[in-house]
């Protein structure tokens, strides 16, 4: 069994290696990744925001609000994916092959089950979800009718994100990072063809943004599912094990309900928080000011990247250096992680609040967008040092189990700050946009100085999973 292997593995250099440079070369293949990804969600506003002048503020606002739909998927989804992460890198970390591979294939199952149910939940839902964040009109017609086919896409999505979860747990970083690559140019290339035609496929406008979309999904879950079947780093696909039942199972939903439900309170807020930007002005103003908004939460995902890749890294070594019995390790490699996405923080904050002008230039064709978006973007990109150390403390915390405080930072920054003071500043006060996001950027500052505190506590050390 691979469980009676001898403790000096392959894998175990995550525990014995040097901490700076092997925490370095597992954060980048998920960087990479990360920036394949953003680039697509970029390449998708670039093209609505260059649709006939007619429909583009249109389309840039509905592939918006549905991109927030995928993120409240990917959120659904970390019911499975954070519980397999944390779960995994301890059972490798201590040398027991046998319970990662059963904790993979359970997580396989569960993850369809998420998907499936998601599926069929939001498919009835897209209208009211589309007019709780504010949007109406020949937008909102876009919008819903994106959200139900991409609705299809996000089944195999799930099935994705699960075993990319339990690949990053036994830190194969690498194998993810070239599968969701493919998945990318699939989803440019197929999404290009279908918005402007190409030969005997009419152009479909709008409509082929989502059609690539749901190529990109589908071809991603099905190579997920044929290169476990085959077999990856330890991780098999069994049909003996692919079942709904015992305590494996308890435990991943144990640490992952209260990761699924901080993204779903996150999710709600910020959905809640597109209200308030909605109701920043009125006709053309308030079209404008939403379009801006949109562009300004894209390209600040470039944020995420670096971010997302470290938090990742620091979720497998930490997980993995608890199952050692390395707790030293685990708490420098958190600190380390964030010391090193730290310096991308530096960079980007330079570029938004330098670059703002030329961003939203680049980004559309309209004016009175470029004007409304350009000055609160330039201050949002002070704050985004705190905002990637959250996102990089509050993953190293998931990964060793802590999964409940992240939630209840969540709820207060968003609902205490957020939402309160975006809708003072922006509606009451009518400062417009740039008061709108004054509550986005006490929520990011607010959430970065807890996440270093809960960290730095060391209390999470002892959580049971």
């Amino acid at each position: 069994m691979a469980s009676d292997l001898p403790a000096e593995t392959p894998s175990n250099k995550l525990v014995t290696g040097p901490l700076r440079s092997t925490l370095f070369w597992l954060a980048m293949p998920v960087f990479g990744e990360q920036v394949l990804n953003f680039l697509v969600g970029f390449y998708d506003v670039y093209l609505s925001g260059h649709l006939p002048a007619d429909i583009r503020t249109a389309a840039t606002a509905a592939v918006g609000v549905s991109a927030y739909v995928g993120w409240l998927a990917s959120m659904v989804f970390a019911l499975v994916a954070t519980g397999t992460t944390a779960l995994i890198s301890r059972a490798w970390g201590s040398g027991d092959r046998h319970q990662a591979n059963l904790v993979a294939n359970r997580s396989v199952v569960l993850g369809v089950l998420t998907g499936g149910l998601f599926l069929l939940c939001v498919i009835p839902a897209a209208g009211r979800l589309v007019e709780a964040m504010g949007l109406e009109g020949y937008a909102g017609e876009i919008a819903i009718r994106y959200i139900r086919l991409d609705a299809i896409g996000l089944l195999f999505a799930s099935v994705s994100f699960v075993i990319a979860a339990a690949l990053r747990g036994c830190g194969d970083t690498r194998t993810p990072m070239l599968i969701f690559s493919g998945v990318n140019v699939v989803n440019v290339v197929v999404s290009t063809v279908l918005v402007y035609g190409y030969g005997p496929i009419p152009a479909l406008g709008v409509d082929g943004i989502v059609g690539g979309t749901i190529a990109a999904r589908v071809s991603g879950g099905l190579v997920f599912l044929v290169c476990m079947a085959r077999g990856l780093d330890g991780i098999t696909l069994n049909r003996s094990e692919l079942i709904l039942r015992g305590d494996t199972v308890r435990r991943i939903l144990r640490i992952g309900l209260p990761a699924a439900a901080d993204g779903v309170v996150m999710w709600i807020g910020h959905c809640l928080f597109l209200n308030v930007i909605s109701r920043l002005g009125e006709a053309s103003y308030g079209e404008a000011a939403f379009a801006a908004h949109i562009i300004g939460v894209r390209v600040e995902a470039i944020s995420y990247l670096p971010a997302v890749a470290w938090g990742a890294a620091a979720a497998t070594m930490v997980g993995q250096a608890i199952g050692a019995g390395e707790r030293d390790r685990a708490v420098r490699a958190g600190h380390e992680a964030a010391l090193q996405c730290g310096l991308f923080g530096i960079a980007i904050t330079l570029w938004f609040t330098l670059g703002a002008g030329w961003i939203y230039r680049m980004m559309h064709q309209d004016e009175l967008v470029r004007q409304i978006g350009t000055d609160p973007f330039r201050v949002v990109g002070l704050f985004q040092i705190p905002m990637m150390l959250a996102i990089v403390y509050f993953a190293a915390l998931r990964g060793a189990g802590d999964t409940k405080f992240p939630l209840y930072a969540t709820m207060f920054t968003t609902y205490v700050l957020r939402i309160p003071v975006g809708y003072f500043f922006g509606v009451t006060m009518q400062m417009g946009l740039m008061g709108a996001w004054m509550g986005m950027n006490c929520d990011m500052l607010a959430r970065g100085l807890l996440a270093l505190w809960r960290f730095s506590s060391r209390t999470w050390l002892d959580i049971e999973v």
